[in-house]
């Protein structure tokens, strides 16, 4: 987490009213899971901008760092980064209508608290600071019905100020209340010394596979032992793991190491902040996913994002592997850029989550990307429609 061309319209407008009818689109009423056959391109159609600072229910919506697309019940869900410092950590449900334009409007249609195993909302971190979430990734399970969802924890280093929350898997129902959770690896353990996971670059992404039989997380950034963060510029084996966990035993299965690419722009102050991670993965099937990329640097307008495609056949298991800096992966997972959003020549915001969408009348899938607004209001809680060109 951050602080931070298209169809012929008449075209298009026809299609849609043809096929769509309003707002509606082609259900999918099966458990088994949304994929991509193949996917060559992203065709950018358009971005639609959740006004700032909007009320609902009670909760300002902002800070929405995923989304998930239930195709059965045509919902969205859509999870909150607040720290239950405006209000308590939650999500909410949404409904996105599409027009000729692409998408034409979001309403969010339902907020739902995050519980705790005991039952209760999670306290601000002024309150209880080793109770604290840090919510970041969330999707929906079709087959049991059930949200997944992670938190990054927390790694506070000062002097008489330590705080150390391990990051999570959570597993809620719809209306939020606990259900279980996933034992994560001891290579996730926050820790005093640098080793283990950098603060706010843990479990950012995350991914169903196989019909709900797998789960995929990936960290934003590398663990301390794998080496460095990504750097302006340069390629320097920033390594970060994506870890696969089997449903039916909820254990880690496998580790995959994916290099992250440079920095795209220096800040444009000598010492201030950069970096590059992984906000998200999505699942396509056959041993693929789309992975984000996103790079920003302070002072420079908006972030860079590039969407790639991953290859996780053939990529070494590394879940042996202490350090990749002292032990690299023989075969890390291979990827290829889709989609540089920077050529679109559109102001881009704070990317965090992605998902494959409602099919269009042409019968080309979507992918939605949402974009975190900080809760700030110079920056946008963005909804990007793409058709997927097979």
């Amino acid at each position: 987490m951050l602080k931070r061309e298209h169809y012929s319209k008449i075209a298009f407008a026809l299609l849609i009213s043809l096929a769509l009818g309003g707002c509606s689109v082609r259900k999918n009423v099966t458990p088994k899971q949304q994929v991509l056959a193949s996917v060559t391109s992203l065709k950018y159609i358009n971005t639609y901008v959740f006004p700032y600072n909007q009320q609902f229910k009670g909760t300002t919506v902002g800070g929405l760092s995923a989304i998930d697309f239930d195709p059965v019940k045509q919902v969205y869900y859509l999870i909150s980064d607040d720290r239950s410092a405006i209000n308590p950590a939650r999500f909410y449900t949404a409904k996105i209508s599409l027009s000729a334009a692409g998408i034409n409007k979001v309403s969010m249609i339902g907020v739902h608290t995050l519980y705790q195993k005991d039952g209760s909302a999670y306290p601000k971190i002024s309150k209880n600071a080793t109770r604290t979430t840090d919510p970041e990734a969330m999707r929906y399970n079709g087959l049991t019905g059930h949200l997944y969802w992670t938190s990054e924890g927390d790694r506070v280093m000062k002097q008489g100020d330590t705080i150390l929350i391990d990051p999570t898997i959570n597993v809620i129902s719809t209306h939020g209340k606990y259900a279980d959770s996933i034992p994560l690896p001891d290579d996730l353990r926050m820790q005093r010394i640098e080793s283990g996971p950098r603060r706010n670059g843990v479990l950012e992404g995350l991914t169903f596979a196989d019909d709900f039989s797998t789960l995929y997380v990936n960290l934003e950034e590398p663990l301390y032992q794998d080496g460095p963060r990504a750097e302006v510029g340069v390629r320097n084996n920033a390594f970060v793991r994506i870890y696969e966990f089997d449903l039916k035993t909820k254990k880690n299965v496998g580790q995959y190491a994916y290099e992250l690419e440079p920095v795209a722009l220096p800040p444009l102050k000598a010492d201030g902040e950069y970096v590059n991670g992984i906000p998200d993965i999505l699942w396509l099937g056959n041993h693929r996913m789309l992975v984000t990329e996103r790079s920003y640097s302070e002072g420079q307008k908006g972030t860079t994002i590039k969407v790639f495609l991953a290859e996780l056949k053939g990529a070494t298991n590394i879940i042996a592997t202490k350090s990749l800096k002292e032990n690299p992966a023989s075969q890390p997972i291979q990827k290829k850029m889709l989609l540089n959003m920077d050529d679109l020549g559109i102001y881009i915001d704070n990317i965090e989550g992605a998902t494959i969408g409602p099919v269009l009348p042409n019968g080309h899938q979507t992918v939605i990307f949402v974009a975190d607004n900080n809760f700030n209001e110079k920056e946008q809680a963005q909804f990007m429609l793409f058709e997927v060109i097979p």
